[in-house]
């Protein structure tokens, strides 16, 4: 698989991240908290009332019926203390994971299309589906459970060791062996539930790049081929997820014997203390429910041990998308610039798509880009508009270095149609835009099946399917509406056949009238109406001029205007 995988950051950096979210909501973190103590502590009562009830019997004093009662009393008490505890780790957990899930969701939108172009499809797409998905899971199920279990051992251990030190003493013979199994599983578990996420992600980089070019597979009748690699990445996943799970069986057999071997040394050093006369038989029994206490919330930290290991590699691989800088806003800007392209070179790690590029467009000037196919006209175009970083030279707005993204907008030859109304999918490029403004760019455009269909037609999925050219309209009308004082059209009329093209350079010349405007031309036409034509070959500026000029000049361009007219 080609492309390189985004960032990953690191469990102390996550921790951080989940830290400050917290912070910031004092109230409900100190609510949470105090509700998790309060129900582990809770569960205290039910051994303590049972070991007064065993001494009762044994003294043959007083009635059972008190202790009963206050055994059902700590039952429905923990009940209640341990739902309120859930449900507030829960509705804690979930809001933390949604301003998390919005971080990254706001970085991916971000993120600059070279780095889209870089990393690979499957990788961002399963960090802000897959990873989302587990977490979550973590944060509904797993979370509240090892929140409750991990203070009930707690508590529970200071509650042995109130009774009698020697009881705590006997019971902490079974920690070395829990260490020990920890140490056993952790060094070796992380790595794997990482390497899981990863073989998710190429799983999902394999199914993207599918169905991405499905046409050309059937064309080519490859479907063997790619359903091999996608079963090949799927078998590699479930390889991985095989051997976390016999990890974690024999990781869950050494915290079995630590169990057995704490239990018996509770009930050995009892034995002997109430033989001396030192505790009574109630107390050993409170003891020895106490430490079985411990079986339960153990039992669950070991079986959930699985999701929240899963979730913390799911979880830095977020907050790995979260961390990536985000470009400021580009500032407003004003009146019709003049751009120069300054030794500008650009390369995708192989051989240069361009090199040394000068050119200048003065303000509104009108500048048609043609070459052959692989000429690097695209790259220009992308460069321009601040998609790209140029790997040599630089390009200045009015004589200086600016965010071109503040000065230009482009249009490419590949739009989408975002789901929901027409105004909506317009209003994308301004969102505080009036209907009647959004109105008046349709009419720009001459998208005046747009008006007739209704503002509030819904259109993109789920909604009217528009054609090529029309979906191209309503890009053009989102450029008209941004504003720009310099625009870039990469091809953006190759979408219309013959019948509609007229039309739609029509809308496009309306689109970029007063703009500085350079033109990935398509057709020809496009290039006799503008200012000046600029030739590019194997990325080099081999030829400018005005239209009439180039042709009678019979170079490159005079050979291309040649062949294009004697078409017809």
């Amino acid at each position: 698989m080609t492309g390189s995988l985004l960032p990953v950051a690191t469990p102390r950096r996550a921790g951080r991240v989940v830290w400050t979210q917290l912070r910031a909501r004092p109230l409900a973190t100190a609510a949470t908290a105090l509700s998790a103590v309060a129900a582990a502590a809770a569960g205290l009562l039910a051994p303590a009332v049972l070991g007064r009830l065993v001494d009762a019997v044994d003294r043959g004093t007083g009635s059972v019926w008190p202790y009963a009662w206050a055994l059902l009393g700590a039952a429905v008490l923990a009940a209640v203390l341990t739902g309120v505890s859930t449900v507030l780790v829960a509705r804690l957990g979930e809001t933390v994971l949604a301003r998390l899930r919005e971080a990254v969701v706001d970085r991916a939108l971000h993120l600059p299309s070279a780095t889209l172009d870089r990393v690979r499809g499957g990788d961002l797409l399963s960090r802000v589906t897959d990873d989302v998905a587990k977490v979550a899971e973590a944060v509904t199920s797993a979370l509240p459970q090892v929140a409750a279990a991990g203070l009930t051992v707690l508590l529970t251990l200071v509650g042995l060791g109130a009774l009698d030190w020697r009881l705590a003493l006997a019971g902490a013979l079974a920690l070395p062996l829990y260490v020990l199994a920890l140490r056993w599983y952790l060094p070796r578990s992380a790595p794997r539930y990482a390497a899981e996420r990863v073989a998710m992600g190429e799983r999902s980089q394999a199914l993207v790049s599918s169905l991405q070019g499905v046409d050309t597979v059937h064309a080519y009748a490859d479907e063997a081929r790619h359903r091999a690699v996608v079963d090949e990445r799927s078998g590699q996943a479930l390889r991985i997820t095989l051997g976390v799970f016999r990890l974690f069986t024999d990781f869950g057999w050494r915290m079995n014997r630590a169990e057995y071997v704490g239990l018996a040394a509770v009930l050995a050093v009892g034995f002997w203390l109430v033989r001396d006369g030192d505790t009574t038989v109630g107390a050993v029994t409170t003891a020895a429910l106490l430490f079985h206490r411990l079986f339960g919330p153990l039992g669950l930290l070991l079986v959930t041990f699985d999701d929240v290991q899963s979730a913390g590699a799911s979880l830095v691989r977020m907050v790995g998308v979260a961390d990536l800088p985000v470009p400021p806003s580009p500032a407003p800007a004003s009146g019709r610039p003049a751009v120069e392209l300054r030794g500008v070179g650009h390369s995708y790690g192989g051989a240069p798509v361009l090199a040394d590029v000068d050119l200048v467009l003065a303000p509104g000037e009108r500048v048609a880009l043609v070459g052959a196919s692989g000429a690097g006209k695209t790259t220009l175009a992308g460069v321009l508009a601040g998609a790209l970083r140029p790997t040599a030279g630089e390009v200045l707005v009015d004589g200086a270095p600016a965010d071109l993204r503040a000065h230009v907008g482009l249009v490419s030859q590949e739009v989408h149609v975002f789901a929901g109304t027409l105004a909506d999918d317009v209003r994308l490029a301004r969102p505080g835009a009036t209907d009647a403004e959004v109105a008046a760019a349709l009419r720009t455009v001459g998208a005046d099946w747009a008006l007739g269909l209704g503002l509030g037609t819904l259109v993109g999925d789920g909604g009217r399917t528009l054609t090529a050219p029309q979906a191209q309209q309503l890009a053009l009308a989102r450029l008209v509406l941004a504003d720009p004082p310099v625009a870039v059209l990469d091809e953006a009329t190759a979408e219309a056949g013959s019948a509609g093209a007229r039309d739609l350079e029509e809308a496009a010349t309306a689109a970029t009238a007063g703009r500085t405007t350079l033109v990935v031309a398509h057709r020809l036409t496009q290039a006799a109406r503008a200012d000046r034509v600029v030739v590019l070959a194997a990325g080099r500026v081999v030829e400018q001029g005005t239209h009439a000029e180039l042709v009678a000049a019979g170079g490159r361009y005079a050979d291309l205007w040649s062949a294009w007219t004697a078409r017809g």
